[in-house]
């Protein structure tokens, strides 16, 4: 299994972000697959998760400014962040495994090497 995160970087208050993960090794579409965030200092959090039947999932504080996706055909993961803050600064990774799963507290094995997001004021 691999995962290849891109599309992060230095982005103004108010804009808008879209971060890929381009997955090998498994079919996107057969399992659970998440995004999560590690800012400075913090743990590492779940920000939105996809399950295998496509229902997506958020924290209650995200679920307005971020939508996660893939396109099973290009096994591309996909997270839209709009009107970035600043507290959305972090390293953005994608994650997933077989015995994963979006409902519960699965955490998963396989992790992209992630990518960075920082506001810029």
């Amino acid at each position: 299994v691999q995962l290849v995160e891109s599309g992060g970087g230095s982005v103004q208050p108010g804009k808008s972000l879209r971060l890929s993960c381009v997955t090998s090794g498994f079919t996107l579409d057969m399992w659970d697959i998440g995004w999560f965030r590690q800012a400075p200092g913090k743990e590492r959090e779940r920000v939105s998760c996809i399950s295998a039947d496509g229902t997506a999932h958020y924290p209650e504080s995200l679920k307005d400014r971020f939508t996660i996706s893939r396109d099973n055909v290009k096994s591309t993961l996909y997270l839209q962040i709009d009107s970035l803050k600043p507290e959305d600064t972090a390293i953005y990774y994608c994650a997933t495994d077989i015995n994963f799963f979006c409902l519960g507290n699965s955490r998963p094995n396989y992790w992209g090497q992630g990518t960075q997001v920082t506001f810029s004021s």
